[in-house]
């Protein structure tokens, strides 16, 4: 009986089985991990994996034991203290909490827990499990497919290493039986009839004689005939085959807005770039390819690289209009909308020149939504200002829209979360 053990994936000492099972046992521990682990990242590590303390209390099971049962005496050696009757009080727990020091008691928790480390897959995975892009509709790059290689069945020319020994066997296997089973039952038939001629033949019978000897001729030539059929010859072998095929890929371009006027501190580009990365990493689960567009502004807008998006340090007033003048610049010259899945994301105090705001909104509504499968605005700011204002109209006629505050970096992640949380969910 044969056994098929599946090993893929699996490390040394380790088993995905029971992997998969501690994480669905504890997903709850391991969440509110994540979130925590999160908080106190930096931008650059956001992917990594991480380490999960779970407290030990969270990992007990119930488990069977036997009692003693019965009346029983004991005798313990050593006892200079106590008799028969006497009662033992408690003993007093540590005076140090994790300290290692003062006495031991059986009541109170401890420090220890159990660490577990989940891998960047899985804790990415944890990370982004309940959000989802709001109406998500791929759209098909069908013009420049891509091509991916799959099996196309066997072929009779290939590469030793392509070679498939089973389909080769069985190929050899009938080739030997359909042109052998001629030959050897004719060479059956044959050697019976000498069988039977041998013994009825008579002394001094010269012509039997002479046929058997003519019989033993045609049996010896119809043995040489069915030994020359190969054991495998070259038509049998067959190689695995493959082909390349194309495919429908999906393709998402992301444009990250922020601004960097003098009333953008470091404080507030900061969780703009939190923002961003979040953003980013959420993308890329969704989509096979994903490109990046940078655009600061203050007074003028400029497309950069992610280097001085984030860094470079300029100061300035505020006309928000000239980024999404600049943006749908470069949808028209480089991103079909039909071939591009288009998302914005755009960061900012609120601050604007006041005649501006009016004319923000416009470009919104009338030439970017119609553009973008989604479009999220944060402000990094409390006071609303007029682009605030402005921004709130868009909210009620477009429903890929969504505008959330946030002021500080732990309101980073719970803004992210409700602005992509699943439909019908409730907000983080």
């Amino acid at each position: 009986m044969q056994q098929i053990i599946d090993r893929r994936l699996a490390g040394k000492n380790k088993s995905i089985g029971n992997r998969e099972r501690f994480l669905r046992r504890h997903k709850e521990q391991i969440r509110e991990a994540v979130k925590r682990a999160i908080d106190g990242r930096s931008i650059s590590d956001v992917e990594r994996g991480e380490d999960i303390h779970i407290p030990k209390k969270d990992l007990s099971e119930p488990v069977f034991g036997h009692g003693q049962g019965g009346v029983r005496e004991q005798v313990h050696p050593g006892n200079k203290d106590f008799v028969r009757g006497d009662r033992i009080e408690r003993p007093k727990g540590g005076s140090g909490a994790g300290s290692g020091k003062g006495q031991a008691g059986d009541s109170g928790e401890g420090e220890d827990d159990f660490v577990f480390s989940l891998s960047k897959e899985e804790f990415m995975q944890v990370f982004f499990e309940d959000l989802a892009l709001p109406h998500l509709i791929r759209t098909q790059l069908a013009e420049v497919p891509e091509y991916k290689s799959q099996r196309a069945g066997f072929s009779s020319d290939g590469t030793p290493n392509n070679l498939h020994v089973v389909r080769s066997m069985r190929g050899a296997l009938g080739r030997r039986i359909a042109l052998g089973t001629g030959p050897r039952r004719e060479l059956h038939a044959m050697e019976e009839r000498l069988a039977q001629m041998q013994a009825a033949l008579q002394p001094g019978d010269a012509v039997a004689e002479a046929e058997i000897k003519a019989l033993a001729e045609e049996i010896a030539k119809m043995r040489v005939r069915v030994e020359r059929i190969p054991y495998l010859d070259p038509i049998d072998l067959r190689y695995r085959s493959r082909i390349k095929v194309p495919v429908p890929t999906s393709k998402a371009v992301m444009f990250c807005l922020m601004d960097v006027s003098g009333s953008m501190d470091e404080g507030r580009k900061e969780l703009s770039k939190r923002f961003f990365i979040l953003l980013y990493l959420f993308l890329t689960r969704h989509y096979e390819k994903i490109d990046l567009v940078f655009i600061r502004h203050h007074t003028q807008a400029a497309e950069v690289d992610e280097e001085n998006f984030f860094h470079a340090r300029e100061t300035g007033g505020t006309v928000v209009s000239s980024a999404l003048v600049l943006m749908e610049e470069i949808i028209r010259e480089r991103y079909d909308p039909s071939q591009w899945n288009i998302y914005g994301a755009q960061a900012s105090d609120g601050d604007n020149w006041h005649h501006d705001s009016g004319r923000c909104r416009e470009i919104l509504n009338d030439k970017l939504l119609p553009l973008c499968r989604y479009f999220a605005y944060v402000q990094v700011a409390e006071e609303e200002q007029n682009l605030w204002d402005e921004y709130s109209h868009l909210l009620e006629v477009n429903k890929h829209f969504a505008m959330r505050k946030a002021v500080e970096p732990s309101q980073i992640y719970p803004v992210f979360r409700d602005l992509f949380k699943k439909e019908g969910a409730k907000a983080a």
